[in-house]
């Protein structure tokens, strides 16, 4: 298999194509080589678990991420279409607080390297999205922290208006998440 990488503002997330094999039948694709994950990354990563979400249009989860024990994503969308959203959150780095973004659909079968320490969401634009993903850590909920989805000084463009939506559907800890700045002062 032989990714196809989409560059983007942060080096570190990578939008990746796999090269899809497609006739009159349907398609086949590799959706995951370890191999060829490393050469394309240059990092070895351990995959730990499987993750599949269903939401309606309109939903938005996120912005998630895990302290102590930050999760690595490759993420993908098997149904549906998403903006995907991630948002830099090493303090050491460069781009912390950059945002990201992309369209992820089972049409365009692209997926997004997310590595440990960053934080991710996404919006469902399409009637309903089945998303995948795979994590290089566990899930802890005890961990698991959010930002602000709409927060100011993050000014990401969700693209609520292409669905004529004011409010994403969101669940209650997205919707009382702490601030970008709240996150800095921790």
């Amino acid at each position: 298999m032989a990714y196809q990488i989409i560059s983007n503002d942060i080096p570190d997330v990578l939008v990746l194509k796999p090269q899809v094999f497609g006739d009159a039948r349907g398609f086949f694709l590799e959706s995951f080589n370890q191999r060829d994950f490393e050469k394309v990354t240059g990092r070895t990563e351990t995959f730990v678990q499987d993750n599949h979400s269903r939401s309606t249009r309109g939903v938005l989860r996120g912005l998630h991420y895990q302290i102590e024990k930050p999760q690595g994503k490759l993420v993908r969308v098997l149904h549906g279409e998403v903006l995907e959203v991630v948002v830099d959150l090493r303090l050491n780095s460069p781009s912390l607080g950059h945002v990201v973004s992309h369209r992820l659909s089972a049409d365009n079968q692209l997926q997004m390297w997310i590595p440990p320490g960053f934080a991710h969401g996404f919006l469902v634009l399409s009637e309903y999205a089945d998303f995948a993903y795979k994590t290089t850590e566990y899930w802890y909920p005890a961990l698991e922290r959010s930002l602000r989805w709409d927060d100011p000084d993050l000014n990401i463009n969700w693209a609520l208006a292409e669905l004529g939506l004011k409010q994403p559907l969101l669940a209650a800890k997205d919707a009382q998440a702490p601030s970008w700045r709240e996150y800095l002062q921790q």
